[in-house]
């Protein structure tokens, strides 16, 4: 609006100098008023815009915003049961006597990373199958109803969704692959309640170098120096951290999916002499100061630092009824066969003979159920269900040496509540002290080499029912710390109800590293 000149009002003489005057001065009133209205609004809308920046200041500095940064990215195949790379807001209480945890978060090319490639974790198997669910493995699913889990989250099982996603949540069995014990500790390790983040606090300390899926990846190559590449780095690596440096690396400890010897290569001159493994990591003497937990030691030099941990079987519970409830079926199973068989024959002398004479002597039984490996019926080998099967309806169940002294048809067996029949003390005796009780009859039998001419089925009748019955409770009885627990076991409920296998191996390092402490 414009404002126009004001003019006396018609039929008035004109304004005189006073009324003129005072006009002035009104109209000098209302200008300034106006002017200071808009000064005001001004002033106002400038102090609300330094407030209102100063309360978003003080926001933005005190509640920033959280950006989760994951520890390394994962490959597709991998799938992290429970990412718990963080401290958790709720502290565990362990119940473990004496053992505190901390373990290494390492780059990542010494584990994750190296899933990444994981069609050639293995030159005769795709392992990405097995790397899944923290190297559980697939789900076996649709589970037979002698396997069903009576836990409360098994009343899914009639559902008709056969899904990865619906197995998984429903059942603890899985197609775990037997050389994968470092994925699975790893992961059981990381939830464990008796973890610290504290190194100070620490009186044990864990690198989780997946060094077995890393040893079949390298297993032919030519080139000895490459194959060795990134045990020398792990090596030089723990050597430069402080906390390796307070003991030399006495309190440290690594897990090994595979046997000792496929870590204890030697670069000799002598052709004719005898080399083991793919590699030379536990013949470096970095890790020579540490502790070694793999599913078979080396039985002669390897001394007080190697120690036998099971092969994981196909069982994973995360509540402790399911392991009551498993060893309930197991007591009242069925067993209409004396003795059985799993394997395939073997090249060289002594396991030849041996393996040569259970299979004849198996075949022409009556008494014998025989899963003949090497034959064309070899797919039920690489079936759990059919190697189970086999095992939970027989009295005992053969366990001869194969490609080494140890097999993981030995721990099948326990799970199955069937006695092992031994034919070498280096099968068991001299492999799990932690895991299996001293006086071998209470839970096994024994047959020298030389005996395998004559009956083994005689042999085995000569034991009486009783003796038999005692054998096989006691061979049950050991199923809980045989058997390595689901990783997510003790991410709500931070008490399993039993000792698992990673229990037993937690418990038996610290006493071993630390007896003033645990006296």
């Amino acid at each position: 609006m414009f404002f126009r000149k004001q003019q006396a009002p018609a039929g008035t003489a004109s304004w005189t100098e006073e009324e003129t005057e005072k006009l002035s001065k009104n109209k000098e009133t209302q200008f300034f008023t106006s002017t200071m209205n808009t000064q005001n609004k001004l002033r106002f809308n400038f102090f609300l815009f330094v407030f209102l920046l100063a309360w978003f200041l003080v926001f933005f500095f005190w509640f920033p915003p959280t950006i989760t940064k994951p520890h390394t990215t994962l490959p597709p195949h991998y799938t992290l049961v429970n990412n718990t790379k963080s401290a958790p807001n709720i502290i565990p209480t362990c119940n473990l006597e004496n053992v505190s945890v901390y373990v290494y978060s390492l780059p990542a090319e010494f584990n994750l990373g190296l899933l990444k490639d994981c069609h050639n974790l293995n030159i005769y198997t795709d392992m990405c199958p097995y790397v899944a669910n923290c190297g559980l493995g697939q789900p076996l699913w649709p589970l037979p109803q002698e396997y069903s889990s009576a836990s409360s989250s098994s009343a899914n099982n009639n559902n008709n969704n056969s899904s990865t996603s619906t197995s998984t949540s429903t059942s603890s069995w899985f197609a775990t692959y037997q050389f994968i014990a470092e994925m699975i500790f790893h992961a059981r390790v990381e939830n464990h309640p008796c973890r610290t983040w504290d190194p100070k606090r620490a009186n044990l300390f864990y690198v989780p170098f997946y060094g077995g899926l890393y040893a079949s990846s390298t297993a032919r190559e030519s080139d000895l120096k490459a194959r060795d590449a990134l045990a020398v780095r792990l090596a030089e690596y723990i050597e430069s951290q402080e906390t390796w440096r307070n003991q030399n690396g006495r309190d440290h400890f690594m897990v090994l999916g595979r046997t000792a010897w496929d870590f204890l290569r030697t670069d000799t001159d002598n052709d004719n002499e005898v080399d083991y493994g793919a590699n030379r990591l536990l013949n470096l003497p970095a890790i020579k100061n540490m502790s070694v937990l793999t599913v078979e030691r080396q039985p002669w030099t390897g001394g007080s630092k190697q120690h036998g941990i099971p092969y994981p079987s196909y069982f994973h519970p995360i509540k402790f009824n399911e392991v009551v409830r498993w060893q309930k079926k197991m007591r009242e199973a069925k067993r209409p066969h004396l003795w059985s068989f799993i394997g395939a024959p073997r090249n060289g002398s002594d396991k030849a003979a041996i393996r040569d004479k259970i299979l004849s002597q198996c075949h022409q039984s009556s008494r014998c159920e025989l899963l003949n490996c090497g034959a064309v019926s070899n797919y039920k080998c690489h079936k759990p269900m059919e190697v189970l099967n086999v095992m939970r309806k027989s009295e005992f169940c053969l366990q001869a040496p194969g490609d080494s002294f140890t097999r993981r048809s030995t721990f099948d067996a326990f799970l199955m509540g069937c006695i092992p029949v031994f034919f070498s003390p280096h099968t068991a005796y001299t492999q799990y002290a932690w895991y299996l009780p001293s006086d071998w009859k209470t839970y096994s039998v024994y047959i020298e080499d030389g005996h395998t001419a004559e009956s083994i089925e005689e042999e085995l009748l000569k034991i009486h029912k009783n003796t038999v019955k005692k054998m096989r409770q006691r061979v049950i009885d050991l199923i809980p710390t045989l058997t390595y627990a689901h990783p997510n076991a003790t991410v709500t409920d931070h008490h399993l109800g039993f000792k698992d296998a990673v229990d037993v191996a937690l418990s038996a390092l610290s006493n071993q590293l630390h007896p003033l402490d645990s006296s």
